[in-house]
């Protein structure tokens, strides 16, 4: 157990290291994994994105960047979440490596047709052995956070080298597909 933090300076002055730790959880993704996943991502008809908890945010935000991309992007569960099928690509996190959920959607898009791929610190986990193509990105999970060794609580660690990691993925796709600054701006909301 961590002795408590008594002022809000103390707590601030772990931002550094937090920062450090989110850089290097990056820093140790495989680019072969990275640059697969920027080929399925472009290679597809539409991508479905979904995650649970603060993963499932981190699949919204990565959603948002792909339809400024001009790409086909939605979010599994919501509302205008089309069927997936041939041509298509489910993407899911499972950072710890599965969740039920997960693994039930992974299996209904491969029924379909459609290629899958997760984002996972847990490679051998349930969920990512049913995915086509795996991102792993080294880093704390819930899977692992009791004893673990980052400063962020639970499975933080994890959530915020995705997110570095998802905008990491924009760039590529982002000259991969030929888009720019100005070409993604256009396509950002206007009813905020």
């Amino acid at each position: 157990m961590t002795a408590p933090l008594a002022t809000a300076g103390a707590a601030l002055a772990l931002a550094p290291r937090a920062a450090e730790e989110i850089r290097s959880a990056v820093a140790g993704i495989e680019p072969g994994q990275l640059d697969a996943l920027a080929g399925a991502i472009a290679g597809a008809s539409r991508i479905v994105l979904y995650g649970v908890g603060r993963e499932g945010l981190m699949m919204r935000a990565l959603a948002m960047r792909l339809y400024h991309l001009g790409l086909a992007a939605h979010v599994a569960g919501d509302m205008a979440c089309p069927p997936v099928g041939a041509g298509d690509l489910l993407l899911v996190s499972a950072g710890p490596g599965g969740f039920s959920t997960v693994e039930a959607l992974l299996d209904v898009a491969r029924a379909a047709g459609a290629r899958t791929a997760c984002v996972t610190a847990e490679p051998g986990g349930p969920a990512p052995a049913r995915a086509d193509l795996v991102l792993a990105i080294p880093a704390q999970t819930m899977a692992r956070d009791v004893g673990g060794a980052s400063v962020l609580p639970m499975g933080s660690l994890f959530e915020g080298a995705q997110f570095l990691a998802f905008e990491i993925l924009v760039l590529l796709l982002r000259d991969r597909l030929g888009e720019t600054a100005e070409s993604m701006r256009a396509r950002h909301t206007n009813l905020e």
